[in-house]
């Protein structure tokens, strides 16, 4: 990516991911509101709600404000304030397009309608071209948002490493109660892509899927029995059935290609792009080439590594084109694959399913200790507003992010008092599962607790928190209890059933106690790993989800805190080397200490509250994972620095004197040296 200037602080992507202009003479009328009656919009609305008193700020490349579904600047328009960071004492009107169509999906008004859409915007402009934008403005402009009572920040653009600053202000904007939705990013589906501010613990990180458009087509391909991953490309029509036949490769799919085999009734194998440079072969000729030579399918191969989304309709295609044949892309190193195998007998379907998590949307985990993503949202082929009146498709998890913003909103409206807790809770743990082509169901690390059902949370009686958790289980510590608060939104807690599906070596019992239940998870065998289960919560006809991950190790290591240390013990008979981790929960600094047999493991802390520690414990030939938490609230933290790390003040004195000294010193060289090479050149 080119981003035409070099940042000094770390850059910062946005979570688009692809656009499609609508053609003049497109009725978009026909598709417009899908995704919102999808996620449960529908509900709310016939409530009266509609967002109204609820100010979202969207960090992003502004918004344009003369668009008639977002019109008007300053206290009576849509956009209420904000600020361009970019050129500042200027308003931050959007010239590039992907502020406004995040604006549009939570609060357009007009034509077409977000999902809350009497509620006002906080533009604030970080970046012009949607390229990139330093993180620094990122900062600024969360706490811009701060100052000007957002009561919701919508952040659709993050960087898929750690960016503790970002992370800090966002922790800020939570500890004022304001509610963060960030986007995952577009990084995936290869694991643990999702980066600042979305592996912040308190935002609500939002992947995400495809939604009940035709766009919601996914297919499956098995070839010799072995099942690949394959996208159906914008154009392709449903199957009634799969499609039986033998792969044959066609090249570049080009029609003299094609003369030269026999492609009828084939599924037809073809590679990306062209073998002439600068030659523009679109899928659509592709494909009507492989129509026309009689095959019943067509794949695509990439001509790069990774899979890709393609386009069968588009502005260039010939007058009247229409797809005869469904087109599906796959990733190049699996298309290679199937081509060394010949003429294999294949089977092919493209069918619907909308609870379908976009190839393109970041996967976790993101950390042992808690889960990420949050949940998911429709993100693909999403028709919103775009700069200078129009209106587009585009795809993103920066589009996913708004539609759980406008929800937010919609919420908020509803229960004015509600923490930022009890609000992530109520969409997590009332979330639909999401399932793949093939009927299995989604990881947490790519879906988090499922799909966003608004319909389904504007229900809700009960909010359960917290909405998901972690247990570390070990051979020698085969049980954990967990206790789930309870707060009664309507009702009573008659009648409250409580289920887990998982497996047989896995137990859960639980109990309730006036507003509070207590989950035991009991772990037999020696089935190692980690376990990715859910909770089931039947309360008042609706059915609430509460995912857990269970890990399961072989070792452990044990944690005490003493005044100012924790120490540690390893749990392994045969372990002789061990790296910790400890990370405190609220800032994610993370220190190292290692420890063998002979040597004791401590470290010095100096602030209370929880840590996280993770061990890679080396027994025999092998690395054995171990974890724990600790909860500290009796450290002293007003002792001097020098003090808890065992060093007098004296002896500190004296090395900083040293180095100022060198300091001086080297100071001295330096001009000395510049005297005598400005002697030489004169």
């Amino acid at each position: 990516m080119n981003l035409g200037v070099v940042f000094a602080s770390i850059v910062v992507v946005f979570s688009s991911l692809i656009i499609f202009q609508l053609l003049p003479d497109d009725n978009f009328h026909t598709y417009i509101e899908q995704s919102v009656p999808f996620i449960g919009g529908d509900v709310p609305r016939m409530e009266g709600f509609d967002g109204t008193g609820i100010k979202i700020a969207v960090i992003d490349t502004g918004v344009d404000y003369n668009h008639p579904d977002l019109f008007g600047f300053g206290p009576d328009g849509k956009v209420v304030g904000g600020y361009n960071f970019i050129n500042e004492g200027e308003p931050p009107l959007d010239t590039n397009g992907h502020g406004t169509q995040v604006a549009g999906v939570i609060a357009a008004n007009g034509i077409l309608k977000g999902v809350a859409p009497n509620s006002k915007i906080l533009a604030y402009k970080v970046s012009e071209d949607g390229e990139g934008v330093s993180s620094d403005l990122i900062i600024k402009a969360i706490n811009k948002s701060i100052e000007d009572d957002a009561d919701i920040i919508n952040i659709s653009l993050g960087v898929n490493k750690t960016n503790s600053n970002i992370d800090k202000a966002v922790d800020n904007a939570l500890q004022k109660g304001i509610i963060v939705i960030t986007a995952a990013g577009n990084d995936g589906p290869i694991p643990q892509t999702i980066g600042s501010p979305g592996k912040n613990p308190g935002s609500i990180t939002v992947g995400a899927t495809y939604n009940n458009l035709t766009s919601s087509l996914i297919a499956t391909l098995e070839v010799n029995e072995k099942s690949y991953t394959v996208i159906p490309m914008t154009g392709s029509a449903k199957l009634d059935e799969p499609i039986i036949g033998k792969i044959v490769f066609g090249g570049y799919g080009k029609e003299a290609e094609l003369k030269k085999i026999n492609a009828t009734d084939a599924i037809l194998l073809v590679e990306r792009g062209s073998d002439v440079e600068g030659e523009m072969l679109y899928f659509s000729i592709k494909e009507k080439n492989a129509a026309n030579a009689g095959a019943k399918a067509m794949i695509v191969y990439n001509n790069q590594p990774g899979i890709f989304l393609g386009q069968l309709i588009h502005e260039f295609i010939e007058p009247n084109y229409k797809p005869q044949i469904p087109v599906v892309s796959i990733d190049r190193k699996e298309g290679l694959e199937i081509k060394e195998l010949g003429e294999s007998k294949a089977s092919l379907h493209v069918f619907y399913n909308p609870d379908f998590v976009a190839h393109f949307s970041s996967r976790g985990p993101v950390s042992p200790f808690y889960i990420k993503p949050d949940l998911v949202a429709p993100g693909a082929y999403i028709n919103t507003t775009q700069t200078n009146g129009g209106y587009n498709f585009t795809s993103g998890t920066s589009f996913a992010a708004p539609h759980v913003s406008g929800s937010v909103a919609l919420l908020l409206e509803k229960y004015p008092t509600m923490t930022n807790d009890e609000i992530k809770s109520l969409l997590m743990t009332t979330s639909e599962r999401v399932s793949d082509a093939y009927g299995s169901e989604f990881s947490l690390s790519d879906t988090g607790s499922g799909r966003l059902n608004l319909g389904k949370a504007f229900d809700a009686k009960l909010i359960i928190t917290p909405p998901n958790f972690v247990v570390n289980l070990s051979s020698d510590n085969k049980m954990a209890e967990k206790e789930l608060k309870l707060k009664l939104l309507n009702g009573t807690l008659d009648n409250l059933d409580v289920t887990f599906e998982g497996p047989e070596f896995i137990q859960v019992e639980d109990s309730l106690q006036e507003n509070n239940l207590t989950v035991k998870i009991k772990i037999s065998g020696e089935n190692y790993g980690t376990f990715q289960e859910k909770i089931f919560i039947n309360h008042d006809k609706i059915k609430y989800t509460v995912p857990i991950q269970i890990h399961y190790t072989k070792a452990s290591i044990g944690v005490i805190q003493n005044d100012n240390s924790l120490f540690f013990t390893i749990n392994d008979p045969d372990w002789n080397f061990a790296k910790i981790s400890v990370t405190k929960s609220n800032t994610e600094v993370t220190d190292v200490i290692t420890a063998t047999p002979n040597k004791d493991a401590k470290m010095r802390i100096n602030q209370n509250g929880e840590y996280w520690i993770e061990a890679k414990i080396k027994s025999n030939d092998q690395t054995l994972d171990a974890y724990s938490t600790i909860i500290t609230n009796s450290i002293d933290e007003t002792r001097d620095d020098f003090e808890i790390i065992d060093i007098p003040q004296r002896q500190v004195a004296i090395v900083v004197g040293i180095i100022a000294i060198i300091g001086i010193v080297g100071a001295v060289k330096i001009k000395s040296a510049k005297r005598d090479t400005q002697d030489l050149l004169k």
